[in-house]
């Protein structure tokens, strides 16, 4: 049984496990199960290049990116279980008790992220009921969002990115899926707010 699943390893869904990650030596989290389904073939990255995106130095290819952060989070926080070359196909369940089925394997889950990309058709099957045109796409993209509440699709159900109905921007999603990891984390820490940083002389 994870605590939780992240479902995508593009910008949103690796922000949201480093994070969560990133809270490892705290009380609240010392003993959650994290893993991240990493499935990017279909990932808008891979034929992007940032020139305008914070943090990151002009030229920087996507392709390289979905690596790079993917070997970041392994060489960072190794307890972040990466589950690879597996696609998502359903989500049953209910809060504390999802089942995520894929093309290879079922994983149990408390909570789920879905950090996957605006492009229709959806194809998770058991979200169908929160698929709304998307808002802040150009019609004639004919992208799809799924209805949430600051990213809360239903309860133990999150969505970040451009999924979440947030424009396709590299920051943007990055924030989306921290967002997503700040929730979740006051979640674990019984509602008291939490925030994670790294400082020097700490």
């Amino acid at each position: 049984m994870y605590d939780v699943i992240i479902i995508g390893a593009g910008v949103s869904g690796v922000s949201c496990a480093l994070i969560l990650g990133s809270a490892q030596n705290k009380e609240f989290a010392l003993d959650k199960k994290i893993g991240l389904i990493a499935h990017q073939k279909a990932s808008s990255l891979q034929n992007a290049i940032f020139n305008n995106a914070y943090g990151i130095p002009a030229g920087k290819l996507g392709s390289e990116l979905l690596l790079e952060s993917l070997e970041h989070l392994e060489n960072t926080y190794p307890h972040v279980d990466q589950i690879l070359k597996e696609k998502v196909l359903k989500i049953e369940g209910t809060f504390e008790n999802f089942s995520i089925t894929t093309n290879k394997n079922v994983y149990q889950s408390k909570i789920v992220v879905v950090a996957i990309g605006s492009g229709n058709p959806f194809l998770i099957k058991g979200l169908e009921q929160y698929i709304i045109p998307h808002k802040k796409a150009l019609a004639v993209k004919n992208r799809i969002q799924l209805q949430n509440e600051d990213h809360l699709v239903t309860e133990g159900i999150y969505v970040c990115g451009t999924l979440a109905g947030h424009r396709s921007q590299l920051t943007i999603a990055a924030g989306s899926g921290a967002s997503v990891a700040g929730d979740i984390l006051t979640l674990w820490n019984d509602g008291d707010h939490a925030q994670i940083h790294d400082a020097l002389g700490k």
